[in-house]
């Protein structure tokens, strides 16, 4: 034993971190087996590291203390314990499910299926290049991707799917049906639920029957923001690769783009923090139509600008969003500069607009001179009846002051 370890104690990944944070290391690798590798270590004077290949620490004592807790013992959930998979949990139990029950992967029918092709067209011709990358990406770990809509049942698989395991087969097919309600606990679910990036391992899965599968998944939302599928990376009785979460959910953002990218537009918007680099992953998207309403962002847009949701019927304007008179983003595109761009919560972020030719906007959309110009009027009378202020105006009107000003600002260039 001695000659083994007298160059270097070896500790799991965590050990790197357990080094500099003892309390830690305690935690991640368990206290015994902790104190055993520093002991060790001193005795012999030699350094605490962590081979560059080292197995992932194995949860499978915590997973299974936490099922004995949650569904023998119908307890609470342990420390350690990810909030949403007890929730999961208990809503397949409040379902009358029970995790030693047989399970059946159902598929929908071929009908059903050739109509979710067709609704999610514009998803699946997004995702091809993003899968083919991904599972690339992947490339020898026995992980394969699956693309689902957002009930959770499969559009698509890419990757290594060893179809004469059952248990690959089972899943690696296109049409069935992944959802909690039909098959418990799984990252497709609890994406779907948690509309989060997630990952689950073995027996984190509620029926035992699930419980060689490890899995990541990720949510993806269209140029609206809402939730229209998931991205997936699965693999049967492998190491356990939490990392693929992180994967997966850079793998959704970039399918997140290429579908917002494909939106007919005349203006596309790349946003970011200033000092940030423009063209990253990192970027905000918005693109605007050649009156500067909003056609879509994706979600790091939404989250350098709140973009509150419109009713039926109803589009939100550029103007709504950023304090900025909109044509000057047109007029920043033609010189291809970066701009400043002001919000109106008082926070300014840096953006790069580029023109892309789009489709007009159809006639019936684009209100004629004299309903502008009806506007227009009710508008200044609103603000003259109000000595001027704005904001009081925009209350009576039941319009946003940015509103305001842009209609009045645009009346002026008439």
């Amino acid at each position: 034993m001695a000659g083994k370890i007298a160059t270097a104690i070896f500790c799991p990944p965590t050990g790197q971190v357990a080094r500099d944070n003892p309390e830690l290391g305690r935690a991640a690798w368990g206290y015994s087996q902790f104190e055993t590798c520093c002991a060790a270590a001193s005795s012999l004077g030699t350094p605490l590291v962590t081979p560059l290949h080292t197995p992932t620490f194995d949860r499978s004592a915590l997973i299974a203390q936490a099922r004995h807790a949650v569904l023998a013992r119908g307890g609470a959930q342990p420390p350690g314990m990810e909030p949403w998979i007890a929730r999961s949990w208990q809503r397949c139990l409040q379902a009358g499910r029970t995790p030693e029950q047989a399970l059946a992967f159902d598929c929908v029918s071929r009908a059903a299926l050739c109509r979710t092709h067709d609704e999610h067209a514009q998803l699946l011709r997004a995702a091809g290049p993003v899968l083919t990358h991904l599972v690339h990406a992947i490339g020898g770990m026995g992980y394969f991707a699956l693309l689902t809509d957002r009930r959770g049942v499969v559009l698509d698989v890419k990757g290594p799917v060893d179809h004469r395991d059952p248990r690959a087969h089972a899943i690696g097919r296109a049409g069935i049906d992944l959802s909690e309600g039909s098959v418990g606990t799984t990252a497709i679910g609890a994406a779907l639920t948690e509309l989060r990036p997630v990952w689950l391992h073995r027996g984190e899965h509620f029926f035992d029957a699930n419980g060689s599968y490890s899995c990541a998944g990720a949510p993806l939302f269209d140029p609206l923001g809402h939730c229209v599928g998931m991205l997936d990376l699965t693999g049967v009785d492998v190491p356990e690769r939490p990392e693929l979460r992180h994967v997966v959910a850079r793998s959704a953002r970039a399918l997140e783009d290429a579908l917002l990218l494909q939106e007919p537009h005349a203006l596309l918007l790349r946003l970011n923090w200033p000092g940030a680099q423009l063209g990253s992953e990192s970027d905000g998207l918005m693109v605007l139509d050649a009156d500067g309403y909003l056609l879509g962002g994706n979600s790091a847009a939404r989250q350098l600008i709140p973009m509150p949701r419109s009713l039926p019927g109803q589009r939100l304007h550029s103007s709504d969003l950023l304090a900025l008179d909109w044509p000057r983003l047109f007029d920043a595109a033609m010189h291809g500069q970066s701009i400043d761009l002001p919000l109106w919560s008082g926070l300014r972020l840096q953006a790069m607009a580029t023109r892309h030719s789009a489709c007009a906007l159809p006639a019936h959309s684009v209100p004629s001179a004299p309903l502008r110009e009806t506007e227009a009027e009710w508008i200044r009378s609103a603000v003259r009846a109000t000595r001027g202020n704005v904001a009081q105006a925009a209350r009576a009107l039941g319009i946003s002051r940015a509103t305001v000003y842009r209609k009045l600002g645009r009346k002026a260039k008439d």
